[in-house]
């Protein structure tokens, strides 16, 4: 028997997902700037716009969503969030459905220091080959209106607020 799923029923799951995330951001010749990480692996290798992201990571039952903002930014940068006020930042939803609530904190780091917690994929597709890449690829500094369009499209809200609130 063949179980087709379609595009619907993977969409209802995602919906039913949830991530929670830092804001990272700083103030650099008079502007904000915020520190996106570029996912990583095969299918991110060659995208830039829209293939940057906030650090974040799904919550599971049980968890609550700011220590799982705090773990995952030190999880995917391999640096601890810097010392700071969170500042809640609420929750957007991206285009699959999924939901990241976010938190903002001034702070800043170098980073050419990110080291990124790695995923295991087949790769090439079929080959029976498994590679590990890493979440994140790359780290970087941007201005808001460049930030704006290197993220996420359903975390720009995310970016907005932080510039409004700074």
């Amino acid at each position: 028997m063949l179980l087709m799923v379609s595009d619907t029923t993977s969409n209802a799951r995602a919906r039913g997902r949830r991530s929670a995330g830092i804001v990272l951001w700083r103030r650099s010749a008079g502007d904000i700037e915020v520190l996106l990480g570029h996912m990583g692996g095969p299918y991110w290798a060659r995208k830039d716009r829209g293939a940057w992201t906030i650090p974040k990571g799904e919550i599971e039952a049980g968890e609550e969503p700011i220590a799982v903002a705090v773990r995952e930014f030190e999880e995917e940068l391999g640096v601890p969030v810097p010392a700071g006020r969170l500042v809640d930042l609420g929750e957007v939803r991206q285009s699959g459905g999924k939901v990241v609530r976010a938190w903002s904190v001034e702070g800043d780091l170098d980073p050419e220091t990110m080291v990124s917690n790695t995923f295991e994929l087949e790769w090439p597709p079929r080959s029976g080959r498994m590679q590990a890449f890493p979440e994140i690829d790359r780290a970087a500094w941007f201005d808001v209106p460049t930030a704006r369009t290197k993220v996420v499209t359903g975390q720009r809200a995310l970016i907005d607020k932080v510039s409004a609130s700074a």
